[in-house]
Order: structure tokens, then sequence, then C-alpha cells
């Protein structure tokens, strides 16, 4: 079964709610990206496994979430309770079915959960990527799944916030098969640090930018 790759910078609210939605089966690996509010101690508290990482960036984390994990099929999402753990398992299947090499969720939002600007910077993004590389995707999604030796082989090199569209963008490069699965979205729980603001926006914008060029 999955490992779950949860990048994590002060997310002592959510963690509790994600955490206790984990499929069965599925083993949680919380990147600890240098939080001071406890969030490493209160996963370790609901069994996941802690890893901490100094370097600071969601990148970084992601990546040394994936060195760690030892299942063959691993998954990302954040950890912020947007997005539902027990939808995992059908971002995954495409992978585990070996329809797919890499299979995004979709986000389909509740009232109020996605900012405009956050929700336009990903479609001009995306478009972006379609205009590049022929595939079109309508989400950028942080919920995804691929195989752990293959994602590692693409050699993503970001360790920001350009990492999950590098991860798209090498993957198309390669000719890898590319799911899109509908997944529910929520309002985030405790303070947004990344699109639920402005600035976390352009922050945003401008590392995958650099991807881009």
């Amino acid at each position: 079964m999955p490992d779950v790759i949860l990048p994590v910078l002060d997310e002592a609210e959510a963690l509790p709610w994600v955490l206790e939605r984990m499929p069965a089966g599925y083993r949680p690996i919380v990147v600890d990206n240098g939080s001071s509010d406890g969030s490493g101690a209160i996963a370790a508290a609901h069994g996941a496994a802690v890893l901490p990482e100094p370097e600071r960036g969601f990148g970084a984390a992601c990546f040394a979430g994936l060195t760690a994990a030892t299942a063959a099929v691993v998954c990302f999402m954040d950890c912020d309770a947007t997005l539902d753990p027990r939808e995992l398992p059908r971002v995954a299947e495409p992978v585990l079915a070996e329809r797919a090499d890499l299979a995004l969720g979709e986000r389909r939002p509740e009232p109020d959960a996605w900012p405009l600007h956050a929700r336009l910077s990903n479609w001009l993004l995306a478009l972006e990527l379609g205009r590049r590389t022929g595939i079109r995707l309508r989400d950028l999604g942080p919920m995804r799944a691929g195989r752990r030796r293959e994602l590692l082989d693409l050699g993503i090199a970001d360790r920001r916030f350009g990492w999950p569209l590098e991860m798209v963008l090498k993957a198309a490069k390669r000719g890898w098969r590319i799911e899109q699965v509908p997944v529910s979205y929520r309002c985030r729980t405790g303070r947004s640090k990344v699109t639920g603001t402005i600035k976390g926006t352009a922050r945003t914008i401008h590392d995958m930018g650099a991807v881009l060029r």
C-alpha cells in the first residue's frame, strides 16, 4: 500500500483531522519543515512517521519524504485539511492499476475554499504547461500519486513551491500517462501560508515561473 508524504509547517490544528482520516494501509510520513507549534509531536502521537527537514521549502520537504518512503507507490497531499485523506485511494488507483504513471487530484472546491487569485494563477500555469507539453490539465492538484522510483528518477531540482509544477512538467516531457481524478476541496483549518494569501500566491507564481524558465 502507498506511503503518504505530508509536508508540514505549523499545522497543529489540522493534523489530528487529517491523520485520523488516513485510509487503512496508507502510511503517513509527516515531514516537519521547521514547525514551532508542536506539529511533529502531534503527528507522532497520532501514529505518523515524523521526519524533520531543516531546509525550509515545500519542495525540500517533499523530496525528504520521497527519499524516506519505502512503498513502491507514494502519495502527496497538503496537510491543512483542505483535502480529505479518505479520497487518497481514488487518486492512487490509476497508478496502482498501472493505468497511469502519475495521478493528480482535480480540486472541486466548496464555496470560499479556493480564493479567486489562487484559482486563476493555477489555471494560467496549467494552460502554459499544456502549451509546452500538449498535456491538457485543469488543475495542478496537490493531492497526487506516482511510483517512488520513477519520481526520484525525474530529478526534480526545485526545493520551493515550484516542486509540483516541475514534477508534472518533467513527467509530461518523458511521455508519462497522466490522469486527473476529481477530489473535494474544503476550507482550510488554521492560518493560510500560501494560496490563501496574495503574498503566498505571488511567491508560488514566482517559484513556478522559475521552473518554466
